[in-house]
C-alpha cells in the first residue's frame, strides 16, 4: 500500500507552464485556470486519485515566443512532454537543460524551477500533475 509519505517520496514535477493555476474544486468543475500573459492552458482531463486526498490533472499549455515562466514549486508530481517548440529548464541544484520536441522531464517535488522559451516559435507541452487536493498547483519560489 502506498502511503502519502511514500507517494510524496517518489513524486516529482516538471516545468510548469501554468504558474498560477490552482487545483481546486472550481478547476474540477472545468473552470479555466488563472491567466498568465503569453501562456494559454487547457485542462484535458481531471480525476480524483491515485490515492485519497490527491487529484490528477492533465493540461496542455502553449507558451508564446520569449515568455519566461517564473521560478516556482509544486506540492506533488508534475511530469511534462514537449509537443512543439522548445525551452530551457532551470531546476535548482541541476544544470539548465535545453529541451526540444520529444523530450520529457521531471523535477523533484518542492524544488524551485523556472523555464523560458528558447527561440522564436511557440512551445506546446502537455503536463500531468498529481497534487494534494485543494492545494495550489504552483507557488512562487
Amino acid at each position: 500500500m502506498l502511503t502519502r509519505r511514500g507517494f510524496a517520496g517518489f513524486a516529482s514535477c516538471a516545468l510548469c507552464a501554468i504558474t498560477g493555476f490552482v487545483a481546486t474544486d472550481a478547476s474540477t468543475q472545468g473552470a479555466p485556470p488563472a491567466a498568465t500573459p503569453g501562456v494559454s492552458r487547457k485542462i484535458l482531463f481531471q480525476t480524483d486519485g491515485p490515492t485519497p486526498g490527491y487529484v490528477t490533472i492533465i493540461v496542455e499549455a502553449e507558451i508564446e515566443a520569449g515568455v519566461m515562466i517564473a521560478r516556482h514549486t509544486h506540492p506533488g508530481i508534475e511530469s511534462a512532454y514537449v509537443l512543439e517548440g522548445g525551452l530551457e529548464l532551470a531546476i535548482e541544484g541541476q544544470p539548465t537543460r535545453t529541451l526540444k520536441v520529444g523530450d520529457a522531464f521531471q523535477v523533484p517535488p518542492g524544488t524551485p524551477h523556472a523555464g523560458g522559451k528558447n527561440g522564436d516559435k511557440k512551445t506546446r507541452i502537455t503536463s500531468t500533475y498529481v497534487v494534494e487536493k485543494g492545494k495550489p498547483l504552483a507557488s512562487p519560489a
